[in-house]
């Protein structure tokens, strides 16, 4: 199958090295295209309709942020794949071009292999839509909760945060549990396995559609929609890498937000969902022991080049006290904590044990409204930055609460 790409850069020698790269021994044929200019990279994408842009930061008029902007704004183009090139590898601009809608980042100069290596991470990642259809008028976002040791309330957030976001923001949302042998996202819903993953694992990936994914997906009365796991470990091992790609991209092409709870391991279907992922939220608990697996984890992360940008560390506070300091933590693992969860377990294994949500259970105590503020720093962007145009309570709890934090910040 040809890949089309399109280049933008009004340099003839980067255009050069692209094409050189692209035109040699490749795994798979590309097609290319060339736009000189923004304008053209814009009216190029729609005629084109590439599957993939390579898009440089640095040209006259219209820079690459806004390009890619423009292109993530289009109904026709919102679904292509970026990736964008730059002289500049600060955060900022790495955390700029995200911000744009960028899909990754690759600093100049590269060697010839790392940009190949980059594009077909990429591809990994193409939601395949039916010919003729324009995309998705909206970017989806992914979620993947995960952490290499378990007891740490990857599960618990995962579904807690699908719950919070359908409310937040009164959309269907996808929870897709990735624990075959012995997942429980089900069962925290308090759902009946009427369909599961099984449903879906002999039907050849070529074969799979968005209406057969929609006929296993077990409706929720808060807005979730969730894709149980397999109800025995012989019927998990039925569920292949290929179908688990195909399911994500037919999702990801349906609905805004699809939230995955993976195991503790980087198995074959566990990296085909990290490889859809748009944003990996890390969970651990403050112990040496969970701290080490968080280690392993960011560090086999960066080995399989998943951007530093992609990566949210989640703390939960798991126990009442005696755990580590967070400024030892974080030097430990080299980055800050972007999260952290009080210790409330009692409540938790308390609607564990009912079935019922803590953001539903807990709605007007600081449980729920942690695991709301929580949903919402990992919404869209799009999202944060505007005003729905009907909000809904949770919505405006969330803002009531953010208001009050900045009127203390400045007193």
């Amino acid at each position: 199958m040809t890949t089309k790409v399109l280049i933008v850069d009004d340099d003839p020698l980067n255009v050069r090295l692209v094409e050189r790269v692209l035109s040699g021994e490749t795994e798979e044929p590309y097609e290319l295209a060339i736009a000189r200019d923004g304008h053209e990279a814009l009216r190029r994408a729609k005629e084109f309709r590439p599957d993939l842009i390579i898009l440089d930061v640095m040209m006259p008029e219209m820079d690459g942020y806004e390009v890619c902007q423009r292109l993530r704004q289009d109904p026709e183009t919102a679904h292509i794949l970026i990736l964008l090139l730059t002289a500049h590898g600060s955060v900022e601009s790495r955390i700029k071009g995200f911000q744009a809608g960028a899909d990754d980042f690759l600093t100049k100069p590269f060697h010839p292999e790392e940009l190949l290596v980059h594009i077909q991470a990429l591809l990994r990642r193409r939601v395949i839509l039916p010919v003729g259809h324009a995309g998705p008028k909206f970017v989806s976002r992914a979620l993947a909760f995960f952490s290499l040791r378990g007891g740490v309330g990857t599960s618990t957030f995962a579904t807690n945060v699908a719950v919070a976001l359908a409310q937040l923001w009164q959309t269907p949302v996808v929870l897709v549990d990735m624990v075959l042998a012995c997942g429980q996202s089900a069962m925290m819903l308090n759902q009946t396995l009427r369909h599961t993953w099984a449903d879906l694992a002999e039907i050849p990936p070529q074969d799979c559609t968005v209406e057969l994914v929609e006929q296993v997906l077990i409706g929720h009365d808060s807005g979730v929609l969730t894709l149980a796991a397999p109800p025995s470990s012989e019927m998990a091992e039925l569920v292949t890498p290929e179908i688990v790609s195909r399911v994500l991209e037919l999702l990801t092409s349906k609905y805004e937000y699809v939230i995955m709870d993976l195991p503790h391991d980087f198995q074959g279907t566990t990296l085909a969902a990290l490889d859809r992922a748009d944003q990996i939220v890390l969970v651990f608990t403050p112990e040496i022991m969970s701290v080490y697996a968080t280690k392993r984890a960011l560090d086999t992360l960066a080995m399989l080049d998943y951007a530093d940008e992609r990566i949210s560390l989640l703390m939960n506070w798991t126990f009442a006290k005696g755990g580590l300091a967070q400024r030892s933590i974080e030097s430990a693992l080299g980055r800050s904590i972007d999260y952290v969860m009080p210790f409330a377990e009692s409540l938790l294994v308390e609607t564990l044990n009912l079935g019922e949500p803590a953001v539903l259970r807990y709605r007007r105590k600081p449980l729920g409204a942690v695991l709301e503020d929580l949903a919402f720093y990992l919404s869209k962007p799009d999202h944060k930055e505007s005003t729905p145009e009907h909000p809904s309570e949770t919505w405006r709890s969330v803002q009531q609460r953010q208001e009050q934090r900045r009127k203390r910040r400045k007193t």
